[in-house]
C-alpha cells in the first residue's frame, strides 16, 4: 500500500475584495501575517503546487492520499471549493482521499461547516461505530494490511493566533475504543491529525501552537504497528520510533514556494517497509 502524506496547502483568495463584514473579526487581524510574515508571498503558487502533488499521485500510482490540514488560508468559502476542485484531480472519494481540517480551516465559527460541505464525500468512516465527533475519529481501511485514523485536533480559536489544538474527552474515547477492534490489530495504522506532537527538534511546540494531550497520544501508540502523521509546522521532518513513542512523520508546508514536497509511505505485511522525502521543483524561485 502507497500512501502519498501532504499537508498545510494554505489556499488563498482575494482578500482585498472581500467585504469586511464578510471576513469578520476573527480574520481581519491575521490578515497582516500576509504582510507582515510575508505569507501571501509564501503560498503565491498554493494553487498550482496542490496540482501538481496530484499529479504526484498518479504518477507513483499511489494507493491513498492523505491531508493533514490547513487546506485553506483563512477558511472563506471560496478557498474550500479551491482546495475541494484542485484535490478533484485526484478525486474527492472516500477509498482515495483522506483529509483532516486544520487551525487555519477553524477559523471562525462556521468554518468546518464550510470544511464539511466542501468535503461532505470524505467525512465517513469505515468504523462508524467509534466516532464520537461528528465523524472522528474516522477510520479507512486500506485493503487487508492498513488503516488511517483520522482525529480532529483544531478548534475555533477563542482569539486570532491562538492555534493550539486538542482532541476532547469524546475523540480519546473512540479511539481507545477502535484501536482495540480486531479489525485493526493486524494491520498498519497512520494516526492523521493537523497538530504536531513534537516539533523538528523533537520537543513540544510553543504552548500557543502546541497539541495538548501530545505525551498520552505518543505513549499509546508506542508500537511499529502505528504512525502519526501531521502537518501545522510548515517544514517537513520525521522522528524515527522508540521504545516510548511511534514514528513521527510532519509533512510540513506541501506549497510552500522552496519547500514544496511530501513524503511517500509504503506498507507492507501490517507493517511500514519504507518511507521516502520527495521533493518538487519550486515555481517563482529563481
Amino acid at each position: 500500500m502507497r500512501i502519498l502524506h501532504c499537508s498545510d496547502f494554505h489556499v488563498l483568495t482575494h482578500y482585498a475584495a472581500t467585504p469586511w463584514r464578510q471576513l469578520g473579526w476573527r480574520r481581519l487581524p491575521a490578515l497582516a501575517e500576509l504582510y507582515v510574515h510575508k505569507r501571501g508571498e509564501h503560498f503565491a503558487y498554493a494553487k498550482p503546487n496542490v496540482s501538481r502533488l496530484t499529479a504526484e499521485a498518479t504518477r507513483l500510482q499511489v494507493d491513498h492520499m492523505v491531508v493533514s490540514g490547513d487546506l485553506t488560508g483563512y477558511a472563506m468559502e471560496e478557498e474550500f471549493a479551491e482546495a475541494a476542485h484542485l484535490l478533484g484531480g485526484w478525486g474527492l472519494c472516500a477509498s482515495r482521499l483522506t483529509v483532516v481540517p486544520g487551525n487555519h480551516d477553524c477559523y471562525a465559527r462556521d468554518s468546518y461547516a464550510l470544511f464539511a460541505k466542501h468535503f461532505s464525500a470524505l467525512l465517513h468512516s469505515d468504523m462508524p461505530e467509534y466516532a464520537r465527533e461528528g465523524p472522528f475519529p474516522l477510520v479507512r481501511l486500506l485493503g487487508e494490511e492498513a488503516a488511517i485514523v483520522a482525529l480532529k485536533s483544531s478548534r475555533l480559536p477563542f482569539m486570532p493566533g491562538a492555534s493550539f489544538g486538542y482532541l476532547g474527552k469524546a475523540q480519546w474515547e473512540g479511539l481507545e475504543g477502535l484501536l482495540e477492534d480486531a479489525r485493526l490489530k493486524r494491520r498498519w495504522v497512520g494516526i492523521l491529525l493537523h497538530h504536531a506532537p513534537l516539533n523538528s527538534k523533537g520537543s513540544p511546540d510553543k504552548p500557543h501552537h502546541a497539541f495538548y494531550g501530545a505525551k498520552r497520544l505518543l505513549r499509546r501508540l508506542a508500537s511499529p504497528q502505528y504512525a502519526l502523521l501531521h502537518g501545522h509546522i510548515h517544514r517537513r521532518y520525521m522522528h524515527p520510533a522508540t521504545a516510548r513513542r511511534p514514528a513521527l512523520f510532519c509533512a510540513g508546508s506541501s506549497t510552500w514556494r522552496g519547500r514544496e514536497g511530501y513524503w511517500l509511505l509504503e506498507t507492507e505485511g501490517g507493517r511500514l517497509k519504507s518511507f521516502e522525502e520527495h521533493s518538487l521543483p519550486p515555481l517563482g524561485v529563481e
